[in-house]
């Protein structure tokens, strides 16, 4: 919001003489309508961990992050170029492999990933995308130059969650302020469950003219039920657990209370392992048993594809601006975060000797744990965090600690500065990538905290893109 002067910018302008003019009184108030309005819609996230099968809010702050529209077409432009590398290094890596031949990122390290299905090598998906809903992580900190910039944190190609809460934000914002509204012309985004039903509609297998599409959800435990069944109902499609659905030569259909009915497309929000348990895990009671032959045959498409976590896995990150030169012959907008691989001798030595300044990630981690914040961790856990690194270099990244920005945000101390991140969901449909202007932001409610996700305590803003 502010300047290093401690001058407003610009596109906070109008926003900071409505905060200096609303007294805190009425913003605690409406934290506590937004908290009640909250509680009774349902919107809760299940704490997995030491809190397993809590089920709490996450909290909302009312003070939006604002982006200026310039701002964003720029970041628009590099996540459309970002997400077409990664789908056609996905269509690449299960076909030709001309990447690899290339030698232009290691095999070894695609091939014997643990998310690589080579059950999915040969097999023809529709339009030859893979991710068709992304959710792109980046973060605002200081570049070479002083200046702010964007950099990409990590790619979420599997199953990315979170666009709930950035429509109900909007929703709760729009009805507890509509006098801000008023101030600023901000750039609509509740036209989102409309693109992703076009997305789905327009994946559909070759000659299906009117597709039936369907959520598919692990049920009501799961950390992210509340979206799985919001997504179905604003789509005004069939949200269905796996005993739901039947396979019937390589056709799959629904249980309805007409009798079955063809389902084209799933909006499948669970993990590969668990879809088919006569191909992946034979214990799970949440997938279809048959899917995958159904799938192969060309008969139901499922977004996203089956392998593509291989793509956003932490250990492939570091050769996305590889891809976009490859496949794309582009120079990379968005830059990546410098990363060291500490199955790399040099990287590995180097990491061993400034792990307190360091944030170290496992690569198959996720939801903010299994890392290390060396700056934020006292000398035990960096220590124990020292031995897991060297039993198994190859499970580890390394990154900086960046100077990440903060936004003001309104804490029990009052207004405080907090640290935010940005997660814009990116569609791949038909002919064109869309997305809806700016992305759930995520903060970090603790002070000094670099962590935003939910299940850590992180909280949620309204996004605005301005013109």
């Amino acid at each position: 919001m502010h300047a290093p002067d401690g001058a407003v910018r610009p596109h906070y302008l109008a926003y900071a003489d409505w905060l200096a003019d609303t007294p805190r009184e009425r913003i605690e108030r409406k934290r506590s309508e937004a908290d009640v309005a909250f509680h009774r819609v349902g919107i809760t996230f299940n704490v997995y961990g030491a809190e397993g099968g809590k089920e709490r809010l996450i909290p909302f702050d009312l003070l939006p992050r604002i982006i200026p529209g310039e701002e964003w077409t720029a970041l628009e432009a590099g996540l459309r170029q970002r997400v077409k590398a990664l789908n056609a290094f996905l269509a690449d890596i299960y076909h030709g492999q001309e990447i690899l031949r290339a030698g232009r990122l290691p095999a070894d390290q695609v091939l014997n990933n643990a998310q690589f299905r080579g059950e999915m090598k040969g097999v023809e998906v529709p339009g030859g995308l893979y991710a068709m809903i992304a959710g792109i992580d980046l973060v605002r900190a200081a570049g070479a130059d002083g200046k702010g910039e964007y950099y990409v944190l990590e790619d979420n190609l599997r199953v990315p969650s979170g666009v709930s809460y950035l429509l109900e934000n909007r929703k709760m914002m729009m009805r507890l302020f509509p006098d801000l509204f008023s101030r600023y012309n901000v750039q609509p985004v509740e036209h989102y469950p409309d693109l992703l039903l076009e997305t789905l509609r327009a994946v559909a297998p070759a000659g299906v003219l009117d597709p039936t599409a369907v959520v598919l959800t692990p049920g009501a435990y799961n950390s992210a039920y509340f979206e799985h069944s919001f997504l179905a109902q604003q789509m005004g499609v069939e949200l269905v657990e796996g005993q739901d659905l039947f396979v019937k030569d390589d056709t799959v259909y629904m249980r309805t209370t007409q009798g079955p009915r063809r389902v084209d497309v799933i909006y499948r929000r669970l993990d590969d392992d668990f879809l088919d348990p006569q191909v992946f895990r034979p214990d799970s009671m949440l997938g279809v048993p048959g899917l995958m032959s159904a799938y192969r045959a060309g008969r139901v498409t499922l977004a996203n594809a089956v392998g593509t976590g291989v793509a956003d896995d932490k250990s492939i990150y570091p050769y996305v601006p590889e891809m976009v030169r490859f496949y794309l012959g582009e120079e990379p907008i968005l830059n990546n975060v410098p990363t060291y691989m500490l199955r790399e001798p040099d990287d590995l030595a180097y990491t061993l000797a400034h792990l307190p300044e360091l944030v170290v990630k496992e690569v198959h981690g996720a939801g903010g744990y299994g890392m290390l914040v060396g700056p934020a961790a006292t000398r035990a856990e960096i220590e124990d965090f020292r031995q897991r690194i060297l039993a198994a270099p190859e499970k580890y990244i390394a990154q900086p600690t960046l100077s990440l920005s903060t936004c003001p945000t309104f804490v029990d101390a009052g207004i405080a500065p907090r640290h935010i991140d940005l997660r814009p969901f990116v569609l791949s449909g038909g002919k064109e990538i869309r997305m809806v202007p700016g992305g759930l932001t995520r903060v970090a409610m603790k002070a000094g905290s670099l962590v935003v996700n939910s299940s850590q305590g992180g909280g949620t803003k309204d996004t605005w893109v301005v013109n």
